[in-house]
């Protein structure tokens, strides 16, 4: 387990909300990455990504059953495969979607930020009008105005004008934009491959260590592997 810093508690979590945008195996690769550093996490699935975690996996997220779903999310790889990770959740705590006196609607509740993964072009503006509308965008907003990190990976293409000018209102309140955009130069094997490289890319930008990806180190050629 991580060090406590000071003006943090024995338990201060990340935040992750996850949107409705497709991705939701990005969600997952940063959820699993988190807890195996030994992070504490605070959940927050909005509506609208239930319903893409039920087209994309087959798995209805629910309120009541959430610690067996998350569990059965968790453990499918990016193709789907039940049973690839094995993963320990005890360090998870759920809020639901439609509760805004939950802790992470308060700047008084101790978190270490919030990551948005997937974020949709809907939580983006959700976010960079401050519009609070459910917990997602009301704990994004609690960590912009406590000046603390906020790592935006937005998953849309094409971006318009209104998006794209939201995604400059984030940056400039403090926020990290990172485009859900797979790269090659790590050897990507597996559709796995590169959304870990994805989730990395959040992680890397929230100061969290991780395994994800191989790293760049300045010489042509690293990535490339060839199957027998």
């Amino acid at each position: 387990m991580n060090p406590v810093k000071p003006g943090e508690t024995p338990r201060t979590p990340w935040i992750v909300g996850v949107s409705g945008a497709s991705g939701t195996p990005y969600a997952a690769a940063v959820l699993r990455a988190l807890l195996a550093a030994g992070e504490s996490v605070d959940l927050v699935v909005s509506r609208a990504s239930r319903l893409t975690l039920l087209d994309e996996t087959g798995i209805s997220f629910r309120d009541a059953h959430w610690q067996d779903d998350l569990r059965e999310w968790l453990s499918r790889g990016a193709d789907g495969k039940p049973g690839t990770f094995s993963v320990d959740i005890g360090a998870v705590r759920h809020w639901s979607p439609g509760d805004l006196a939950a802790g992470p609607s308060s700047g008084s509740y101790p978190t270490k930020g919030m990551l948005i993964v997937p974020a949709s072009t809907a939580s983006v503006a959700g976010v960079a009008l401050g519009l609070s509308k459910d917990l997602l965008q009301r704990a994004a907003s609690v960590t912009l105005k406590e000046s603390r990190p906020l790592v935006v990976a937005v998953r849309e293409t094409p971006l318009n004008g209104q998006t794209l000018r939201h995604l400059v209102t984030l940056d400039d309140a403090g926020a990290t934009v990172v485009p859900a955009s797979p790269a090659f130069y790590a050897g990507a094997t597996h559709i796995q491959d590169l959304v870990d490289f994805v989730a990395g890319r959040v992680l890397d930008a929230a100061g969290v260590p991780h395994g994800l990806y191989r790293r760049w180190q300045g010489e042509l050629g690293g990535g490339a592997h060839r199957a027998d």
